[in-house]
């Protein structure tokens, strides 16, 4: 069942990516950009995604220093 959903995952970066490439906003910047923006298609499709991920990460960060970084 796993692999549906992985398989699934990628072939909808490719539709993301050919769509980017052809028709989407940024265009012309060509196929790779395109194609790295389509790896968190999700984010694209439901914008407040990305803020989520983005304090998760800034939070991530924080507790990580605070935890494994030696003060003087």
């Amino acid at each position: 069942m796993g692999r549906i959903f992985i398989w699934f995952y990628v072939l909808m970066i490719f539709v993301f990516a050919i769509y980017g490439n052809w028709w989407g906003d940024e265009a012309y910047k060509g196929f790779a950009a395109n194609l790295g923006k389509a790896v968190v298609w999700p984010v694209i499709i439901f914008p407040v995604l990305g803020k989520i991920i983005g304090a998760i990460l800034m939070v991530g960060m924080v507790i990580f220093l605070n935890l494994f970084v030696r003060r003087r």
